[in-house]
């Protein structure tokens, strides 16, 4: 029986319809427009909109095969490691040939993630559409000339793609997920981490191609001793670097972007013994509400005018018009409007997408309870678990039935890709803090003087000259005051931030109520610590967990 990489050479290699090996961007855009679904927007920029049921990411579609090697490696207690048979991964793999090897058109691409060629992976891209072609054109890189050299250069990884195709229900009922109708879902996307395969079957959301890969690394670098961050990174004028790790509306993608200070990468980066090195060669920015005063990088990299054949960068699921206008505040199609454009489009970059070791990295939270110090500085120990708590708030009135600002988690900043057990990814953090003496704070951008509908939302100009002073030193050297709630170190003074907007007791008019708000936010640390690491960190790390005291009685 041929194992999945023969069915895939021969499926290549038996080949009636064209197949596109290494195609320019050109051909992509051209075979995009000619022979798919794109349109020119008048900018030359490409544009295309999904299937209604496929404008987002969707975990529960997401599996990994249980094999004997990575069993033991994988968290399966996390909700979003969900496992899958070996026989269950060939017949999709099966279904995902025979989708492929009819088309008329095959797309292959040869491309690497992670900047860095001493652990740069190869990855084969095989796909039918020269859109998805287009999006790993941006979004993955072309392999380093010293590629040979890297501790996966024998270990290539091959990702499968058929945007667009479906599954047939009744082969895999009460095998794939149930949808609420009580039919059988048609789409997945599968990881073979043994057998080094990826499959995107049936998502035409380009995001599914990106977190595939990032899931895959974030799999195999903790092997190597590197450790995967979702996160920003950017360098100083005096060659400095910064890490910014947060979730979604936090604040790392603005914060990041900086004038005095070049953007290494965006959301996926690796700290080995070398530094840091971004994964990914592109951005794949949210437009769902974009101000071009506000985001004007991001606003030109994917509007610039340049002919379409030379343009490339590729719109999804935003609301355009029959006259050409488009509108970034229209939702009714989804609030997941997307582009994906290189690097290179950005105005201020660093071109080799490299980075020294951490001087400083800050952690992202948008608190809104209001009780959070809106910058604090955190010891080794408080780091590796705010890394593993990955706290922020979903806000009141952004879902149905939300009324009260919810707690959220996410561990390490991006739970549905980090499949390996915490430990694996806390003591590499720990171990490199350590080495390399870097300085982490937490940066609260939520509420000050009050929860979120009472107080208000942390200046956005506070929140810069506090990172400002961590990055340049400032903070190393002022005094600090203890948190009695959360034991956080608050300092005592920041330039160009008022004293008493440091301390978040002093912005609540009821200082009781303070206390029962940040109580409650207590409770809800150590509920989801309890239930998903007790017993599975350090213990000098567990003892971290807010809540071993009774707040301000202990102060």
């Amino acid at each position: 029986m041929l194992t999945a990489k023969e069915r895939i050479d021969t499926m290549l290699a038996n080949r009636t319809g064209k197949v596109f090996r290494r195609p320019s961007r050109s051909v992509l855009i051209d075979n995009a427009v000619n022979h798919w679904n794109a349109l020119c927007l008048e900018s030359g920029a490409l544009v295309t909109w999904t299937p209604r049921d496929s404008t987002g990411r969707s975990p529960a579609d997401t599996l990994i095969v249980r094999r004997p090697d990575s069993e033991p490696k994988i968290d399966w207690s996390s909700p979003y490691a969900i496992p899958v048979e070996p026989e269950v991964f060939d017949m999709v793999v099966n279904d995902m040939i025979v989708s492929l090897e009819h088309r008329d058109r095959l797309y292959v691409l040869d491309k690497v993630i992670g900047a860095d060629s001493e652990y740069a992976l190869p990855v084969c891209a095989i796909m039918d559409n020269p859109l998805g072609g287009l999006f790993v054109d941006n979004m993955f890189r072309e392999p380093q000339e010293d590629a040979v050299k890297s501790c996966f250069a024998d270990r290539p990884f091959f990702l499968l793609v058929n945007q667009y195709a479906k599954l047939d229900p009744e082969r895999y009922e009460g095998i794939l997920r149930r949808l609420p109708d009580g039919s059988t879902s048609r789409k997945v996307v599968i990881m073979d981490f043994d057998r080094r395969i990826g499959i995107v079957f049936g998502f035409s959301y380009m995001g599914a191609i990106k977190k595939l890969m990032f899931s895959v690394m974030n799999y195999y670098l903790p092997e190597e001793g590197i450790l995967p961050l979702h996160c920003s990174a950017n360098e100083g004028r005096d060659g400095d670097t910064a890490v910014f790790l947060g979730m979604s509306g936090t604040g790392k993608t603005t914060l990041s972007t900086d004038p005095d200070r070049a953007l290494i990468g965006d959301d996926e980066h690796g700290w080995s013994d070398r530094g840091v090195a971004n994964f990914e060669n592109g951005c794949y920015a949210k437009l769902y509400k974009l101000d071009p005063r506000k985001e004007p990088d991001v606003y030109n990299a994917v509007f610039h005018p340049d002919h379409y054949l030379s343009h490339g960068a590729l719109v999804e699921n935003l609301m355009v018009y029959p006259t050409g206008d488009f509108d970034f505040d229209d939702d009714r199609f989804t609030q997941n409007s997307r582009a994906s454009y290189p690097l290179r489009y950005l105005a201020k970059t660093k071109k080799d997408s490299l980075g020294g070791h951490p001087r400083t990295m800050i952690f992202l939270t948008a608190d809104a309870y209001g009780v959070l110090p809106p910058i604090a500085r955190l010891n080794p120990d408080q780091a590796m678990f705010w890394f593993m708590m990955g706290y922020t708030s979903k806000l009141a009135g952004t879902e149905t039935g939300v009324v009260e600002p919810q707690v959220m988690f996410s561990r390490f900043f991006g739970a549905p890709f980090m499949p390996c057990h915490p430990k694996r990814y806390t003591d590499l953090l720990g171990a490199k803090l350590k080495e390399h003496n870097t300085s982490v704070y937490l940066v609260n951008t939520g509420w000050s003087g009050g929860a979120y509908g009472r107080g208000e939302r942390m200046d956005i100009n506070l929140t810069r000259a506090m990172v400002r002073a961590a990055l340049d030193g400032t903070l190393d050297s002022v005094q600090y005051q203890n948190d009695p709630v959360f034991g956080l170190s608050i300092p005592v003074s920041c330039p160009d931030v008022p004293a008493n907007v440091l301390n978040p007791i002093s912005t609540w008019s009821d200082e009781d109520e303070y206390y029962r708000s940040a109580t409650g936010l207590v409770a809800e640390f150590r509920k989801h610590f309890d239930r998903e690491f007790a017993g599975k960190v350090a213990p000098e790390v567990a003892a971290q967990c807010p809540g071993g005291c009774d707040g301000k009685k202990s102060g």
